[in-house]
């Protein structure tokens, strides 16, 4: 997840003017009180990490995705970048995990949320402008969510733009196995912006850049912290990380994408109200997706109440 001195947002209260959609699958946790918002969350069936399944049945074209993840996964220096890219963040910094742990979360939920906005007729832009084809859209997804966080092997401080020309390199050995040169050049255009673009300083021009840059703010949950937490990290991200019990992604009924996040007590609001929401807002499907974080372990004896019960976006 990008640098917080870099990406906050305004911190300021959620929209409201989404609609009260509820989830195909489960039921809605935001729907009636808090208390049973609670019990939902804690019986929710759908709130696994979604990840991806090459043999499941999928809302777009995936026998090319699935050729190039295999690949992916066999590429001895990718692999090895994936390892070193998290010693800046976490060994010298004293960030979240930003190694193959977290690519991993994040290529899967960019894979499901792709998979979700296809489902509900979400049309994408990316590879259709370029003249490349709808099996191309989640390659792109899928290449730029592996290879985003690159760059920390140079700095943490300002790692998109390192991350750049070190994918680059990796996709000229990689794409032509898959690819002509012409289409190998789109698909590297592509990738690439996308990988710029999960920086929120940066604005999106495409949907796949925008399902991977909301995918990098998905990766919250308190076990990503869990190393520099337990060294002695105090700093607001860690904290709030490890307030953030699991995110959940679901069909909505009047969204295609419903997120429901759960937390454990209102430190988890910096994820959500300011990282998140910086995330979403600028990725061009801020009106594709309701998300909702609930607060499960708040203290109803306490005369005043928890401070945060439940945050919209």
């Amino acid at each position: 997840m990008s640098d917080p001195a870099n990406d906050a947002s305004d911190p300021t209260a959620a929209d409201d003017d989404i609609p009260e959609a509820a989830a195909d699958d489960a039921p809605d946790p935001t729907a009636g009180d808090v208390s049973a918002a609670r019990e939902d969350v804690d019986a929710d069936t759908d709130a696994d990490r979604h990840e991806y399944d090459p043999d499941a049945d999928h809302a777009f074209p995936d026998e090319r995705l699935n050729e190039v993840l295999a690949r992916l996964e066999a590429d001895e220096e990718i692999v090895a970048y994936l390892e070193a890219q998290n010693v800046n963040p976490v060994a010298r910094k004293g960030y979240n995990d930003h190694g193959s742990k977290h690519v991993e979360i994040v290529r899967d939920r960019a894979l499901r949320l792709y998979d979700l906005f296809k489902s509900g007729g979400v049309e994408f832009n990316g590879a259709h402008q370029q003249g490349l084809t709808e099996a191309d859209e989640p390659v792109i997804v899928a290449l730029a969510a592996t290879l985003h966080d690159i760059g920390h092997v140079v700095h943490r401080h300002d790692h998109p733009y390192y991350s750049i020309p070190l994918a680059a390199d990796l996709l000229d050995d990689l794409l032509p196995a898959f690819y002509d040169v012409a289409d190998r050049v789109r698909v590297k255009a592509e990738v690439l912006h996308a990988i710029l673009c999960h920086h929120t300083e940066e604005q999106p021009l495409t949907l796949e850049a925008g399902v991977v840059r909301i995918a990098d703010g998905l990766d919250m949950e308190r076990g990503r912290s869990r190393v520099p937490y337990e060294e002695g990290g105090r700093g607001i991200n860690t904290v709030s990380s490890q307030a953030i019990e699991r995110v959940s992604l679901r069909e909505g009924d009047e969204t295609p994408v419903q997120i429901v996040i759960r937390m454990n007590n209102a430190a988890g609001v910096y994820q959500v109200d300011s990282l998140l929401k910086a995330k979403i807002e600028g990725s061009l499907l801020k009106s594709k997706i309701r998300t909702v974080a609930i607060n499960t372990h708040s203290d109803e004896t306490d005369e005043n109440g928890s401070i945060v019960d439940r945050v919209e976006l």
